[in-house]
């Protein structure tokens, strides 16, 4: 059973991301804030979740919160600052354009930066804990997924729309066959032997 708050803060939010070890693609995460009465029997962690179950809860969630928010770091970025980097930026980023602020902030995982002194907490396993993790979580993923289908149509041969970047065997046998995209995480290791590689 997932708790609706961490802190006595009504105004809290919580806050997930989705894509940290695809090597393909944006990191996503969403933050919201919940009101004290929601309710929402399937919610749970994204990954727990079937494709259909967080379609189905997204537009749900979207209506029900006080305020809720997404923000993409592209491949670029997160070769610049790393992928934890990259992470904790896109979790603040959601952060500040919540309205109202939030006066308390739970994240999932154990690591964060401060955002404006506002106190937080780090709660291991914390989509599968708390509501607003949750469905922070599965905004996080649904958006990311649209996202990924969106530059499939792009580069239909790398299969995003099924792999969502992710190090699949399929993925990777592309990356061999067709070199890399522009949506590519260059610092991550694209393939086993990468050394060989000749970009």
């Amino acid at each position: 059973m997932l708790s609706l708050r961490f802190s006595d803060y009504k105004l809290e939010c919580g806050t997930d991301e989705a894509g940290r070890g695809c090597l393909a693609g944006p990191v996503t995460a969403s933050a919201v804030i919940l009101p004290g009465n929601f309710e929402l029997p399937k919610l749970n962690d994204s990954k727990q979740l079937s494709e259909k179950v967080r379609d189905y809860l997204k537009p749900i969630i979207e209506e029900k919160v006080i305020s809720f928010s997404v923000t993409h770091i592209e491949p670029i970025i997160i070769d610049k600052i790393n992928i934890l980097n990259a992470s904790i930026k896109a979790m603040q980023e959601c952060v500040l354009k919540l309205n109202p602020t939030p006066l308390y902030i739970i994240v999932d995982g154990n690591r964060f930066k401060p955002i404006n002194d506002i106190p937080y907490s780090t709660i291991v396993k914390g989509d599968s804990k708390f509501m607003s993790i949750a469905a922070a979580s599965v905004l996080a993923k649904t958006y990311r997924d649209e996202y990924m289908n969106k530059i499939h149509e792009e580069f239909p041969m790398y299969n995003w729309k099924q792999n969502k970047g992710y190090p699949t065997l399929e993925h990777r046998e592309a990356i061999r066959k067709y070199g890399t995209t522009k949506y590519h995480r260059m610092s991550f290791k694209l393939l086993p032997e990468q050394i060989k590689l000749d970009f």
